[in-house]
């Protein structure tokens, strides 16, 4: 019989490991879910597929180092092995839980920017928030920060916004589709 530790999540960066257990609020997967259904529909027909939290992108084959991004959108299907994904995601995008926000605003946002990732998002349920980075020669640059405001009478009403994915121009996402059900 396995033990429950055989099906805890982890995460292997930096010769640490991270516990992923037990799962996040049933809001992140909401989240995560929207923006794979949105991004996916987008990409029908191309040579890209999205990931929700079912691949390990391992960025460092010869330390055995992998993440498992919320969100990845890859493009080099040769690059799938299995369960995994050995190339360089395009795209990612982190939704934040309490046991995960620190290391998903650093650690994980510097590995992006060190291997290159063009485009990384930082979810918060809470807040209803979206931070973007842009790959900018080397370094990832903010360039929005949006926080859902869905009530039409105030001032900074903003539920309507579409988002491009820097990486794929015409994938467009409505602020309020991301954060829907939430």
């Amino acid at each position: 019989m396995p033990l429950l530790d055989d099906y805890r999540k982890n995460e292997y960066i930096d010769g640490i490991i991270y516990d992923m257990s037990p799962s996040a609020d049933y809001r992140h997967g909401i989240v995560n879910l929207n923006l794979y259904k949105i991004i996916s529909a987008a990409l029908k027909d191309t040579l890209c597929l999205v990931f929700a939290e079912n691949l390990d992108w391992k960025y460092d084959s010869e330390k055995n180092e992998y993440v498992i991004p919320d969100v990845m959108v890859v493009c080099d299907r040769k690059k799938i092995k299995k369960g995994q994904y050995l190339g360089t995601p395009k795209f990612i995008a982190e939704t934040l839980s309490p046991g995960t926000a620190l290391k998903d605003k650093t650690i994980k946002k510097e590995l992006y920017e060190e291997k290159k990732v063009e485009e990384y998002w930082i979810l918060d349920i809470h807040s209803r928030s979206i931070e973007i980075y842009q790959l900018e020669n080397t370094f990832y640059k903010l360039v929005h920060n949006h926080i859902l405001v869905d009530d039409p009478t105030d001032t900074d009403y903003n539920a309507d916004l579409e988002i491009q994915l820097h990486s794929f121009p015409n994938v467009s996402i409505k602020l309020s589709d991301i954060f829907e059900n939430v």
